[in-house]
């Protein structure tokens, strides 16, 4: 059974900082691609970041720049570290991998 275990989510101020945690069981990271997603009110689910079995990383233009994608092969665990957060960051962030999806982690940026 896979479980993918997001955390770290929260309320921040515009400008801020907060790093999401995937924690992945049943499956490794290592040995397959990563992608974090968010999910707005009203909106369609978009692509964040990806991290492939090869650290290869790619991010969405909206976060280029502002967010950091990482993996700790130890914890089997997969990290969105999120930096100058905005309001039109608020959305709830879900981790995907091989088709299975975690249960999401809210993030609020507000002042």
């Amino acid at each position: 059974q896979v479980q993918l275990v997001e955390s770290g989510g929260g309320l921040v101020q515009p400008g801020g900082s907060l790093r999401l945690s995937c924690a992945a069981s049943g499956i490794s990271l290592r040995a397959n691609s990563m992608a974090w997603y968010r999910q707005a009110p009203g909106k369609q689910r978009e692509s964040v970041a990806t991290i492939t079995s090869g650290r290869s990383v790619s991010y969405a233009d909206s976060v280029k720049g502002r967010f950091t994608i990482s993996r700790d092969n130890a914890k089997n665990t997969v990290y969105l570290q999120m930096n100058n957060l905005q309001s039109e960051d608020t959305a709830r962030y879900y981790c995907f991998s091989t088709g299975w999806w975690g249960q999401g982690t809210q993030v609020t940026v507000s002042s």
